[in-house]
């Protein structure tokens, strides 16, 4: 269970959907077993599926993972926002010590896998056209029959039903104002991982 203060809590269930359409790469963990299988994986989140939704994704089929979740059908899918080290020089107020500020949302799920090669090709597609749009020139999946039957035959699809969303969204809101200015203006003057953190502070605490 993610650890989850009453300041730091994000319940808006759009924002938490938002953060995972943008943050789409995932720790996918199938919590029922005394060393849980654990795969990193690119997940696609459906609106439309459920009243909650259902995220999209799929493992090699060399990975046993798949055959876990086929027997341990709860999933927990985690998505890692922007992140950055706080440094309490950058503070009005004092003493300070450091932190760390960051964003990360858990998704808890149903498994239900996909092997059947029509569902399976539609899923790759969708997951191809998620990442291909923005680009100037996408990349079609545009492959020989017998090759894309061959791919596909090496991979496992599955849907996770959502069940439970949870957002934790640690951007300083147990500082004073001054002070979440000033770690704002320090960070957007850093590295792009840090800048993201003072855009992503900039718009939840305005």
């Amino acid at each position: 269970m993610l650890y989850v203060p009453e300041l730091f809590a994000e319940r808006d269930e759009s924002a938490l959907q938002a953060f995972v359409d943008a943050y789409g790469f995932a720790l996918l963990v199938s919590p029922d077993a005394q060393d849980p299988p654990i795969s990193h994986v690119p997940l696609l989140l459906d609106r439309t599926r459920s009243d909650r939704g259902a995220l999209l994704g799929h493992v090699a089929r060399g990975n046993p993972h798949w055959r876990h979740m086929r027997e341990h059908p709860q999933a927990l899918a985690i998505f890692h926002g922007p992140h950055a080290y706080v440094s309490p020089s950058w503070y009005e107020t004092h003493p300070s010590v450091p932190t760390w500020n960051y964003a990360t949302v858990h998704v808890h799920g149903i498994v239900r896998l996909i092997e059947d090669a029509q569902e399976l090709q539609h899923l790759v597609q969708r997951l191809v056209d998620q990442y291909e749009g923005g680009r100037p020139q996408p990349w079609r999946m545009e492959l020989p029959a017998d090759y894309q039957t061959q791919m596909l035959r090496g991979i496992v699809g599955f849907e996770i039903t959502i069940t439970r969303m949870t957002g934790k969204f640690k951007l300083s809101q147990n500082r004073p104002g001054n002070d979440r200015g000033r770690v704002i203006e320090a960070l957007g003057q850093g590295s792009a991982g840090e800048q993201e953190v003072a855009t992503l502070m900039r718009s939840r605490l305005g």
